[in-house]
């Protein structure tokens, strides 16, 4: 019921916040609770992936992708995500999610979700890939193609070579996941 309470707090102040613009961030604030943590009594590993998921919605609907993806039979999918924890968040503990588009290549965009302690401190970083899936197409969007459908103008920066290290990652793990053709 929490995760549900929560989405409905970050969807009911998304105009508080308002519009998300492309290179900006989403930024969501949490509390650490009972509910959250493993027997380490801090953060467990799948509530990183859920309160990312958040940070994601909350860049769709503040983008108006969410509307515009209802009304044109498409779906933002998640592809893949790598997510690395270099500090605890404890029970208790206030943290911000900050969620961005960081660029995109094709129909694959990159996504960033840093966990930033009350402190300042990074406590984790989750990189994704995702992309709009057009079910009457049956095909992936290419994301200028969204970008034009929202109305914005925008242009990539070069992936990083971090980001391309991701993304061919990911492409690696998708063919094992996918076995022999």
């Amino acid at each position: 019921m929490y995760v549900w309470a929560r989405m409905a707090r970050m969807m009911a102040t998304a105009s508080r916040r308002g519009p998300y613009r492309i290179g900006g961030e989403s930024r969501l604030a949490f509390r650490c609770l009972p509910t959250d943590i493993d027997f380490n009594s801090h953060l467990n590993n799948a509530r990183y992936m859920m309160l990312a998921d958040l940070g994601r919605i909350d860049i769709f609907l503040r983008a108006g992708l969410i509307a515009l993806a209802r009304k044109n039979g498409w779906a933002p999918m998640i592809g893949g995500l790598q997510s690395t924890y270099v500090r605890e968040i404890r029970l208790w503990r206030h943290f911000e999610v900050v969620s961005s588009i960081e660029t995109w290549e094709g129909t694959q965009v990159i996504g960033k979700h840093r966990f930033v302690l009350d402190n300042g401190e990074t406590a984790a970083l989750i990189m994704t890939t995702g992309g709009v899936y057009d079910r009457r197409g049956r095909r992936f969007l290419d994301i200028d193609e969204v970008v034009a459908a929202l109305g914005r103008s925008a242009q990539p920066r070069p992936p990083t070579e971090a980001e391309r290290m991701f993304m061919a990652s990911h492409q690696s793990l998708r063919g094992l996941a996918k076995g022999p053709a």
